[in-house]
This record gives C-alpha cells, structure tokens and sequence, in this order.
C-alpha cells in the first residue's frame, strides 16, 4: 500500500482544473447496459473506482473503447454491449466500491434477471440498499438473496410502472434514485418517484438517459416521472465537474493560506460550500456566469478564485441531501476548521459515524469533542504534523489537507481510499506548490528522512 509522506506549510497556489465528477460518472457508465448502441462519454476521470466499473462493464457483455483526453486531463470512453447474456457482477468486483450496485435497476431492465453482489466501499456507516429494492419490487421485480447475493427477477411481460416512495431515515437514497430512475426508462407505463434524490450527479444521469430517448420530467426536484419506452438509443454526453473535488481543493488554497483559480466550476452544486468558505472568512469570487436559475441545459460553470488573508471565523455546519451542505466535504470543512478562530459545530446527518478522521486529527493537535452526530471542534493556532491513518475516501482528503497546513512532516497512510476518487491529487498538488511524496509504506522510515 501506498503512503503520503508531506511537509506542511506551504501555500497552495496556482490553477487547477476541475475533472469530471466520479460520482455521476459511475451510474452513466452503469447506464450503458440499457442499450445496445453505443453511448459515448467525456471526461471521464482516472480513478480507481471509475477502472473497476469498467471492468465490470466488461465482465457484462460490454465492449469498452477509450482515448485520451489530454487537455482537460480525463478521457473519452465508448461503451457499446456485445453480450446481453451475462447478468451477474461478482462479489470480487462489486465489493471494491458501493456504486457497482447501479448496474442492478440497468441490468433487470434490459436482460430481465440481474445477480448483484451486496456493495462494498468505504466505512463510514452502514449503507443498506433496502431501498433500491423495494423501489424494483414496486415495478414488479421478485427479490430474493443467494449466497450472499441479490437476485432480482422481472415479471412476464416486463417491469411495469408505479409510485415509488425513496425516503429514507437519513434523506433520499441517490444510489437507489439512479437505479430505479434507470430501470422505469424501460418499464410499462409511468413510474413516479416520490422523495427522489436532488443531487446534480442524479440530473447528470437523468440527462444522459433523456438524450438517449428516454422520457424524465422533474429532474432536480423530490418528484420524478417517468414514461418507459420501448428502446434507448446511443448517445455522447460530457460529465459533469466533480463538486467534491472543486471544494477539497478550494479548502486546501483556503487552509494554507494560499491563493488558486479552479476553472470548471460547477457554480450551481456549489452554493452550500461556497456559503460556507466566505462565512469561515475565505474569499470565493465567481468569474461571470448565467443566473443560477437558468432553464434546462447544462450545469452553470465558471471559474473561481480562492484567497485567505486573516484568520478564519468559525462557523457552524449540518450535512444535508442536496441542495444542503455536502456530507463528501464535510472532513475536509472538519480540517479547515480546526483552525478557526473559536468553536465551531459540525452536525452529521447523512452518515452520522462519519467521524473516523476526528481521532487522526486530534493526533495533530486538533480539538475536538464529539458528541453523537455533532461534533465540536475548537480552533487551534496551528497542527502538528504527525503519522495518520486514512480511514475513507472523504477522510482521507481531510488528513492530506490537515497535512498540507501543519508545522512538520506528516505521514498519510492508506492513500488507496484517496485513488478511488481523486485523480492522481499528490502530482497536482504537488504542481501548486505542496511537498508530497508518494510512497510505498514498506519505504516510509527512509522516505520520512529524505523530505
């Protein structure tokens, strides 16, 4: 396994520019499988996650072509299905990552019976897909488990429309709405979608089943409908900047007291976040754009530049279903508050166990006091660099950004959380200013004495 090895300190500055978001990326890949004409995808991003659907793409009749992308730094994939007799994602695969269940709502759809590993990802709390089953059984799919397996059945006849209800004890489910939104495309009659999930990963799907002739109204909002149709069509479509990304980087420029312009933002998923930075003191200037409440077309992008000067405020935190706060950046916002002016309060309510990386951060000399889902972090002047543990994907952000602003040297471990959704952050980083080293943990007592 590979480890971060990084001298704190330094500014980040620079410009970087957003790549296309993993989290849309991989239920538009998942919604390949409900054609047999090509579908054609831009700025695909290089991350681990991303590579492993692919490979279960492949391992389901899929016939995957790519070409580079040199100058937005991702890549072109062509996708097109040359077996429609294969129906099960395999345990080695799917357990690698939590998205590999959005081939299930594709597959049932199309080939009529789907075999889907329980997903794997990170441990941050416990994830059931409760919903996404009961969405299925609702347009008329028999569920059953074997060996450790779901296995999901479409009546005679086809999937057939009906309302769907996706509420969940912690807000909407965004996984269970792409797959349920993916199967009624071919469903018999109507489905609608009560309690949908709002997120800009979820309209970016929604536009790519649209434009391969599906028929969706209400993307965006709590109500989906949708008309099945016979067929779907091929397709090319851009994905959508990855908003997670966008914010990690504009807290490091904001934690290091550094200056960067982030082209490619994606304003509109933004808001929460940006809201956030300008309250903690941090300045976010938006180039020009159109208004936020533009009809139809494609995310409002602009570009944004990020400076702090003075000291940051606290501020006060709760994770929400879109449009709220993000809960994928609430690490990071965790990090960058340690450093605030007096005490802020971070209330978790998406995955309330999310708080692995406050024990890593108290290692650096943070302070923090958690209590339940909230937690209570009371700035401090500075962090210590210090050996860390990367727990998750989000968490692992946080210590790199922790890491970038503490006196001394910091060791991340377990940085394969970090490949799985940010594309190749130590080069980039390292291009706007910072000292990262990439490292094998077997080398970390010489590559600790060499930075």
């Amino acid at each position: 396994m590979d480890a971060f090895v990084i001298e704190g300190g330094k500014p980040i500055a620079g410009r970087f520019e957003v790549h296309g978001s993993k989290n849309a990326c991989l239920p538009m890949l998942a919604a390949t499988l409900l054609t047999d004409d090509p579908v054609e995808l831009s700025d695909v991003p290089h991350l681990e996650d991303i590579s492993n659907m692919l490979r279960l793409l492949g391992e389901l009749g899929v016939e995957i072509t790519q070409k580079a992308q040199p100058s937005r730094g991702g890549r072109v994939v062509l996708a097109s299905v040359v077996d429609t007799s294969l129906s099960h994602a395999r345990y080695d695969i799917v357990r690698t990552m939590r998205a590999g269940v959005c081939v299930l709502g594709p597959i049932l759809a199309r080939r009529g019976e789907a075999r889907i590993s329980m997903p794997g990802g990170c441990a941050i709390g416990p994830r059931p897909i409760d919903l996404h089953l009961r969405g299925l059984a609702a347009l008329g799919a028999s569920i059953s488990l074997a060996n450790g397996d779901v296995v999901a059945k479409s009546p005679a006849g086809g999937l057939r429309g009906a309302t769907v209800f996706l509420g969940g004890p912690f807000g909407s489910t965004v996984l269970g709405t792409a797959n349920i939104m993916s199967a009624a495309t071919l469903a018999r009659g109507r489905t609608v979608i009560e309690s949908a999930a709002c997120e800009p990963e979820i309209v970016d799907l929604g536009r790519l089943l649209i434009s391969m002739g599906a028929r969706i109204a209400g993307l965006g909002t709590p109500r989906i409908v949708i008309d099945g149709v016979e067929r779907l069509g091929g397709a090319s479509r851009r994905v959508m900047p990855d908003r997670i990304e966008a914010g990690t980087y504009a807290i490091a420029a904001a934690m290091t007291k550094g200056e960067l312009t982030i082209a490619n933002w994606p304003v509109d998923a933004l808001v929460g976040p940006v809201e956030m930075l300008r309250s903690a003191g941090v300045e976010v200037e938006l180039s020009e754009h159109q208004p936020l409440d533009t009809p139809g077309g494609d995310p409002v992008l602009a570009t944004a530049y990020v400076r702090r000067g003075g000291a940051l405020r606290p501020v006060e935190i709760t994770t929400q279903p879109f449009p709220g706060f993000p809960t994928d950046l609430q690490a990071q916002a965790m990090a960058l508050l340690t450093l605030a002016d007096g005490n802020s309060i971070i209330t978790e309510k998406i995955f309330p166990e999310r708080f692995l990386h406050v024990a890593e951060l108290l290692r650096m000399g943070a302070q923090i006091i958690r209590h339940g889902p909230t937690a209570v972090v009371s700035g401090v002047p500075k962090l210590v660099g210090a050996p860390v543990m990367a727990s998750d994907l989000r968490a692992s952000a946080g210590l790199v950004l922790a890491g970038l602003a503490a006196r001394g040297q910091t060791v991340v471990r377990r940085v394969y959380h970090l490949d799985r959704g940010y594309q190749r952050m130590d080069e980039y980083l390292t291009g706007l200013g910072a000292s990262i080293q990439r490292v094998k943990e077997n080398a970390l007592e010489e590559a600790t004495v060499a930075v």
